[in-house]
C-alpha cells in the first residue's frame, strides 16, 4: 500500500488484494477506508508542530490497514454507512500506530515500513510519548462511542501490555511454543478482534453475529502475524516489508524456529540447522545464509505453514453463524488471501 498521501479509492479496497469480491460490497468499504484516512490525518495532528510531524511519521508511511478494512467488512452485516464506523476504525488504528511507536523502541528497531523509525529520527524519548498521545487520542474517540467501546479499548489495551510483557521477559517455566502463540494471540490477535468486533457493533449488526465476528478476527490475527513471521523466511525480495532474515539474524524466536529447535530428527541438516539456532542471533553473513537456506527447506517450516493454515481454518469456521452473502465470502476470501502469502 502507498503512502497515505497518495492513496485512492481503489488502494483502499478488497480487489486491491486480489480478491474477487462484489462490487457494490467492495465500494461500501473502499468509501469507509477513505474516509477514516482522512479522519486519521486530523486524529494525529496536534497543536505542537513537532507532534503533529512526529505523530504523522507511520501514519504516512502507508501499512496494510487490515484492522479498519475489518471494521469496514464486518460492518457489511449490519448497516454499513452509520458514521461511528469511521471513528470506530480510528479508534483501533490509532491503538496500532501506538503501539509500533512502542515497539520500535524497545526493539531498537532503526526502520519501519521502509522509513526511518520514530526512535531513529527524534530519539526515545520522543518516540515514546508520541505514542502515548496516540493512544490518548484512541481513547478520546472511544469514549465518543460510549461506554462500551471504553471498555473494549481498555481491554484491549491489557491484553497488548500482557503480550509485550510476556514478550519481554520470556517464556520462563512454560513450553516455548505456547508461549509464543500467546503472545501473538495477545500483541496481535487482541486488537484484530476488537477491529471486527467494532465493526458489527457500530453497525448495529446482532449480539450473535458480532461475537462471531470478534471469534473470526482474533484467529485472522494469529494467521497474520504468523504469515508475517513465515514471509520473512520464505520471501525472496522485500514482499515481507524487511530484509529477508531480519528475525534470525536479531535471534527473535518465530515459530518456524521454535519448531526446528523443538524437534529431535537426526537428518544432518535438521541436526545442523538446530546447532546454529541455538547459539541465538545470527550475525555473521555466510551463517545466516545457510540458516535462512536450511530453514527454508526444513520440516519446521512446513509444520508451521500447517499451523497457519489450521488457524485459517479455525477463522473460517468462527464464520459459520453469520449470514450466507458477499460479505462472509470475504471474509472466507480473506482467510485463504492471507495464510497463503507465504507459498
Amino acid at each position: 500500500m502507498v503512502s497515505t498521501g497518495d492513496l485512492t479509492p481503489s488502494d483502499l479496497a478488497l480487489s486491491s488484494l486480489g480478491l474477487d469480491v462484489d462490487p457494490a460490497m467492495d465500494a461500501s468499504v473502499s468509501a469507509t477506508l477513505v474516509a477514516v484516512e482522512e479522519a486519521l490525518r486530523v486524529h494525529v495532528a496536534s497543536a505542537d508542530p513537532l507532534v503533529t510531524e512526529a505523530a504523522r511519521h507511520l501514519a504516512d508511511a502507508g501499512g496494510k490497514r487490515l484492522r479498519p478494512m475489518l471494521v469496514a467488512l464486518a460492518a457489511q452485516f449490519g448497516d454499513p454507512s452509520r458514521p461511528e464506523l469511521v471513528d470506530a476504525a480510528n479508534v483501533v488504528e490509532l491503538t496500532h500506530l501506538a503501539t509500533l511507536y512502542h515497539d520500535d523502541v524497545m526493539d531498537e528497531a532503526p526502520v519501519r515500513r521502509g522509513a526511518p523509525s520514530a526512535n531513529s529520527r527524534w530519539g526515545n524519548s520522543v518516540a515514546i510519548l508520541v505514542g502515548d498521545y496516540l493512544f490518548a487520542q484512541a481513547a478520546e474517540l472511544a469514549a465518543k462511542l460510549g461506554t462500551e467501546a471504553v471498555h473494549l479499548q481498555a481491554q484491549t489495551f491489557s491484553r497488548l501490555v500482557h503480550g509485550q510483557i510476556a514478550e519481554t521477559v520470556g517464556p520462563r517455566d512454560r513450553d516455548p511454543i505456547d508461549h509464543y502463540l500467546q503472545v501473538i494471540a495477545d500483541k496481535t490477535g487482541s486488537l484484530i478482534a476488537t477491529a471486527a468486533r467494532f465493526g458489527g457493533l457500530f453497525s448495529g449488526a446482532s449480539r450473535e453475529v458480532t461475537e462471531a465476528l470478534a471469534g473470526y478476527g482474533e484467529k485472522i490475527g494469529l494467521v497474520f502475524q504468523l504469515s508475517d513471521d513465515l514471509l520473512d523466511i520464505a520471501s525472496e525480495s522485500a514482499q515481507s516489508g524487511k530484509t529477508p532474515g531480519t528475525d534470525l539474524r536479531e535471534g527473535v524466536p518465530t515459530l518456524p524456529v521454535l519448531y526446528a529447535l523443538a524437534g529431535d530428527d537426526a537428518d544432518p541438516a535438521a541436526v545442523r540447522l538446530r546447532e546454529l539456532l541455538s547459539a541465538g542471533p545470527i550475525t555473521d553473513d555466510a551463517l545466516h545464509a545457510e540458516a535462512l537456506t536450511l530453514l527454508r527447506e526444513s520440516a519446521a517450516m512446513k509444520q508451521a505453514r500447517e499451523t497457519v493454515r489450521g488457524y485459517a481454518e479455525e477463522a473460517r469456521a468462527r464464520l459459520a453463524p453469520l449470514p450466507d452473502g458477499d460479505a462472509k465470502r470475504a471474509m472466507e476470501a480473506l482467510c485463504d488471501y492471507i495464510a497463503d502469502r507465504t507459498n
